[in-house]
């Protein structure tokens, strides 16, 4: 657990587990588990460049920096493949900031419960709505992909 080498972690507790039923090695069991849930799932925290304890005002912040930076906008002269990445990474932004600037969402999300649990499907929110409440509505400009490779993009 100690080297977050937490399949091994696993194994390992499930074979003690099965030796010595007691509930402290229950315990042990779920909580490798649990961790290695959570190491198997996006890093929100990373993706947006901030540490687990970062305050509102940080998450805005890098929410906006990392927005910009991988906004369609700027690569509508990349190639196909560079376009879609950062699409992937614009929306990725978007779902980090979503889940950690919500108290609820992020409560689960740093206890290792599945957001969709709740019926929060991170599927389903669109990311030019938190662009647009960010750096502007009408008159702002949005993004959006009308089918594979085909982007167009509208000024207010």
């Amino acid at each position: 657990m100690d080297t977050e080498q937490y399949e091994e972690a696993v194994r390992d507790y499930e074979k003690v587990y099965q030796t010595e039923k007691t509930k402290e090695h229950k315990n042990l069991l779920k909580n490798a588990q649990l961790e290695l849930k959570k190491s198997q799932r996006k890093d929100y925290y990373k993706i947006l460049g901030v540490q687990k304890g970062a305050t509102e005002e940080e998450l805005k912040r890098a929410y906006r920096k990392r927005a910009l930076m991988h906004h369609p906008d700027r690569h509508s002269a990349a190639s196909v493949e560079v376009q879609k990445e950062e699409e992937k990474k614009f929306k990725e932004v978007g779902e980090a900031f979503t889940v950690l600037s919500d108290p609820k969402k992020k409560s689960r999300y740093d206890s290792g419960h599945d957001l969709e649990d709740d019926g929060m499907n991170m599927g389903d929110f669109d990311a030019n709505n938190i662009f647009k409440s960010f750096f502007g509505g009408p008159g702002g400009f949005s993004f959006e992909a009308s089918g594979p490779g085909n982007f167009f993009f509208q000024f207010g």
